[in-house]
């Protein structure tokens, strides 16, 4: 790879450096991501075996507020909430039922942790969608200098034409090569979000059931 990035042109050279460089960016997030979402499945799990084994509503809260992972923040969040509308009840924030700013608060921390578990998405989708485009734009490129060396030299002969196609097609190959990935871990991460927001809402569900449960007091 480095001697055709230093024999090639450099429109070339520049086409598959950028190529790598997309290639180091998206291992790099399947890498990320792959250890928050075993790091949050290890919270998650925990935070619920200790939260639904509290024998009161006060020990929930506790839980929630010493323990790491999204669930646990959006517990915080509703207790959070719960608490500062039994000390504020009457300031333009907490106006209107208990259950209406309960239910605001939860769906605002569900999209706000959304948006971390979106982290990176963009970038694998448009790696995805680009790379190819831009390998291609390198043999595009590459095929042009060696028609421009045909004409110069007046021989169409394969030693003549085999090399700077040959390193032109490398281009593409490493577009899609780079591209491929990009794609599999953009799905792979999409579900993996999807999934995670269904259970952040049905926890806020839950939560909500057991927050009218205790008429809305910690």
């Amino acid at each position: 790879m480095n001697t055709l990035l230093i024999s090639s042109s450099p429109i070339i050279g520049g086409t598959l450096g950028l190529l790598i460089l997309f290639s180091i960016i998206t291992w790099s997030i399947i890498v990320i991501k792959l250890w928050q979402y075993w790091r949050d499945s290890k919270d998650n799990r925990a935070f619920n075996e200790s939260f639904w084994a509290a024998k009161e509503w006060q020990q929930a809260a506790r839980i929630s507020d010493e323990m790491p992972g999204k669930q646990a923040h959006l517990a915080q969040a509703g207790f959070a909430e719960l608490r500062a509308a039994q000390q504020q009840g009457n300031d333009m924030k907490h106006l209107g039922s208990p259950q209406d700013g309960l239910e605001r608060s939860l769906r605002q921390a569900v999209q706000n942790l959304q948006r971390q578990l979106e982290g990176g998405l963009a970038m694998l989708a448009s790696i995805g969608s680009t790379a190819p485009f831009v390998g291609l734009f390198g043999t595009v490129w590459g095929i042009m200098n060696a028609l421009q060396d045909i004409s110069k030299t007046g021989s169409a002969s394969l030693d003549v034409v085999s090399g700077p196609i040959g390193e032109a097609l490398i281009a593409t190959a490493i577009g899609i090569a780079t591209a491929l990935p990009a794609v599999l871990a953009y799905n792979f991460y999409l579900r993996r979000m999807r999934l995670s927001v269904a259970d952040l809402e049905n926890f806020a569900h839950d939560f909500m059931r057991l927050a009218a449960k205790h008429d809305y007091k910690v």
